[in-house]
């Protein structure tokens, strides 16, 4: 049996939810011309190929027995898969945006269906809503496209869950087309039995899957007034080795603080584990997925930007000046598209294996003094003082630190959420440098 975890923000979450009654009647409307449109979730999608490549596998095993080959990748064939986000603003209308971004043939989306999620699987009673394209219950997605769904009317709360069910009528297996995928969400999503059950109150589930697969983003209409941010980074950012299920990456932790404070800004992550600014590798590069991941948000007037770490720990010839080329060029073009541009200090890792020199390690102090002192960013988050040891300060604070001294743990997220200015995202704010020590 699939067990959930409960984290103190979602409980009090769940007691808002049990709380509210009026829940806005189940019809969709079309979307008016005065509706300002902001992001309250989002992911990165990457590609994941139908099959493993040729070759892996093989070799091997114990005791010279041959090596058992890689488990095949799940697929989809005539389910639904229903995925859980958690929304940072809330509101009473909503729409998805569905990504087919790295597949090369149509995706067949046969219904799909939003509700608040009560625990596990489960659904809120009341709460269930049929989602439209076009006016029509079903769509088809084209090969490297996005599709935004009708406006929903839903009363949703802020740091709520939402469950989004799509039901894949084809054969996701069938093909060779890649699927467009957030992988190591560190959120456990839920594949039903054959058939179409996105109106069901709880799933008769076939398995749990740690992704999320072809929803790229949740949108609120909202007072004009009302915008978002956007973080864009690696694994720290996407959040990696915090429990799963409990919502404990730093943007997370923005998200509610910034709830707390009555300050309405959606937070939207798009870190990717493993990403680069330069190379491609886990995802497309930051450089080369800009335009996907930042500059189509709706609603966006901030970017957080921090990366870097892996351009330094697995290109030993990419020189720091390369490094700041590459920053500036993220800079320019978040300015050109009107965003304030806040940049964060990467965090220390000495004690991650090999990867950890002196010289790594001198790439990372001048990247950090440039974002800290050339005042090209219009802010900055100084994460490296937040965490590392005062008195070793290569190195991550030993009781905020994961296991492999390169990512930290729940701890550790939040003290980084809790080193971030609130007053960076108030109008008018003016430059400077923020940090909890």
């Amino acid at each position: 049996m699939h067990v959930m975890r409960l984290s103190c923000p979602r409980i009090v979450a769940a007691s808002a939810i049990a709380a509210f009654t009026l829940w806005a009647p189940p019809v969709v409307r079309a979307q008016a011309a005065g509706d300002h449109w902001v992001g309250t979730w989002a992911t990165a999608v990457v590609a994941r190929a139908v099959r493993p490549p040729a070759g892996r596998g093989g070799g091997q095993g114990p005791q010279g027995a041959p090596a058992q080959p890689p488990a095949p990748p799940i697929n989809f064939n005539n389910q639904t898969i229903r995925e859980i986000v958690h929304l940072s603003i809330g509101g009473e209308r909503f729409r998805v945006v569905l990504s087919n971004a790295f597949g090369d043939a149509p995706l067949a989306i046969g219904a799909a269906h939003v509700a608040v999620r009560s625990s596990g699987a489960a659904i809120l009673p009341g709460s269930d809503r049929a989602v439209t394209f076009a006016g029509k219950l079903g769509t088809s997605i084209p090969a490297g496209a996005v599709i935004f769904s009708d406006p929903v009317a839903l009363n949703v709360p802020a740091l709520s869950d939402l469950a989004v069910s799509l039901y894949l009528p084809g054969d996701t297996g069938a093909g060779t087309s890649p699927l467009t995928l957030h992988g190591g969400a560190n959120q456990t999503n839920y594949v039903s039995v054959t058939g179409d059950h996105t109106a069901d109150a709880d799933l008769q589930m076939a398995a749990t899957v740690p992704s999320w697969y072809f929803i790229s983003r949740v949108e609120v209409a909202a007072p004009e007034q009302v915008s978002a941010i956007v973080a864009l980074g690696d694994s720290i950012t996407d959040g990696a080795r915090t429990t799963p299920d409990t919502n404990s990456r730093w943007p997370d932790v923005l998200a509610r603080r910034l709830a707390q404070a009555g300050m309405k800004l959606g937070v939207l992550n798009v870190g990717i584990g493993g990403n680069r600014i330069l190379q491609d590798g886990a995802g497309v590069s930051a450089l080369a997925r800009f335009d996907r991941d930042v500059a189509s948000q709706t609603g966006v007037t901030y970017l957080v930007f921090l990366e870097g770490i892996n351009d330094i720990r697995n290109n030993l010839s990419l020189t720091t000046d390369e490094i700041i080329a590459a920053h500036r060029q993220i800079i320019d073009r978040a300015h050109a598209r009107g965003l304030k541009v806040i940049g964060a200090t990467l965090t220390p890792f000495e004690g991650n294996g090999a990867t950890y020199t002196t010289e790594t390690e001198a790439k990372r102090q001048a990247l950090n003094s440039w974002i800290r002192t050339s005042k090209t960013y219009d802010a900055v988050i100084d994460f490296d003082a937040a965490v590392r040891d005062p008195n070793h300060p290569t190195q991550l604070i030993e009781q905020y630190q994961s296991g492999d001294h390169l990512h930290p743990n729940d701890a550790g997220y939040q003290l980084m959420g809790n080193a971030i200015s609130l007053d960076l995202f108030k109008p008018g704010a003016r430059a400077t440098t923020t940090s909890s020590r």
